[in-house]
């Protein structure tokens, strides 16, 4: 059934739903769960909750409050489950929303995450599309948490590339999000990068916009350690996967390494937001982004073109 009050769902595989209630609000509402990405049951608790809010976030929205969503092992001590259960209420806490309930089952595999509701002016909503030829494109967080979290699950990843994963993908979003939503700034079309990899939601947003999306490679910010282990071979079977999805329209360089290229296409975990900004507003983002201490690169700019993406540099 369609609803002339349903203003985004399937159609562009969108961060989240909107439902508009009234002239002046709209409900916005996602939900976003999976097994643990690192060992400390905090913090995996931690980073699936900032990862499902993040996506509010992504539709310049605010969120209100949660749910939790869980699948726990009968085998594993309750004590696990009070942790990761702490780790999500220290997200949910930090982003300033309760968390008011939830739903558990018994599964054979821990699996955690959260139902978010928010809200938004219907006409300030920021969609997955709507880039326009002379937008610059932002991103807020370095890319290779994929790769970073197999090499933890593998035990070869050191203490230093460890801290690094583990600190991106528990960072929230709040701050980004509500700079870049904050109405200063003509912002055509956010999203945020997760299991898709940046090529992959980088591809739905050109696809979405009709328009090419020009990404320099030398600005793409890395997680530090990430080349070189995805240069061993050490790389999610999921980011191979985005690879292969999103090849057919993506131009890469001539005699640019594969290992390079999955890297683009790695699958993230709570990952940084990308936006498509005006040209004349993009430096005011940029620096608003960085004075509220927000690791912000301009990546490339969107041009005329067919859909699609091309790599340069």
């Amino acid at each position: 059934m369609k609803s002339p009050d349903a203003l985004v769902g399937f159609a562009t595989s969108d961060d989240a739903a909107v439902y508009r209630l009234n002239a002046t609000q709209a409900v916005v509402e996602t939900v976003d769960f999976f097994p643990p990405v690192v060992d400390d049951p905090f913090q995996f608790g931690r980073i699936a909750a900032a990862n499902a809010l993040s996506d509010v976030w992504a539709m310049g929205a605010k969120p209100l409050f949660a749910l939790s969503l869980v699948g726990f092992p009968k085998e594993l001590p309750l004590k696990t489950l009070r942790r990761i259960l702490q780790g999500g209420h220290a997200a949910a806490h930090e982003a300033g929303i309760p968390i008011l309930g939830g739903h558990s089952v018994q599964d054979p595999e821990p699996k955690y995450g959260l139902a978010v509701t928010g809200v938004v002016h219907p006409r300030r909503i920021l969609k997955n599309v709507g880039a326009k030829p002379g937008d610059v494109l932002l991103l807020t967080k370095p890319i290779g948490s994929g790769i970073a979290t197999t090499a933890i699950k593998r035990g070869i990843a050191d203490k230093k590339l460890t801290r690094a994963a583990v600190g991106v993908m528990s960072e929230l979003n709040k701050v980004a999000g509500e700079v870049i939503a904050s109405g200063r700034f003509r912002v055509h079309a956010l999203t945020d990068v997760t299991g898709f990899g940046l090529l992959g939601h980088l591809w739905e947003m050109a696809r979405g916009s009709k328009v090419r999306a020009l990404l320099d490679l030398e600005r793409v910010p890395l997680i530090a350690g990430v080349p070189a282990l995805a240069a061993a071979d050490c790389i999610p079977g999921g980011s191979k996967a985005n690879l292969d999805w999103v090849r057919p329209h993506v131009e890469f360089p001539e005699g640019l390494p594969a290992d390079i290229q999955v890297v683009l296409a790695d699958a993230q975990t709570n990952g940084g937001l990308l936006a498509s900004v005006a040209g004349k507003d993009a430096l005011r983002l940029y620096q608003a982004l960085q004075r509220k201490g927000v690791p912000v690169a301009a990546i490339g700019e969107v041009v005329k073109g067919k859909a699609g993406i091309t790599v340069v540099g």
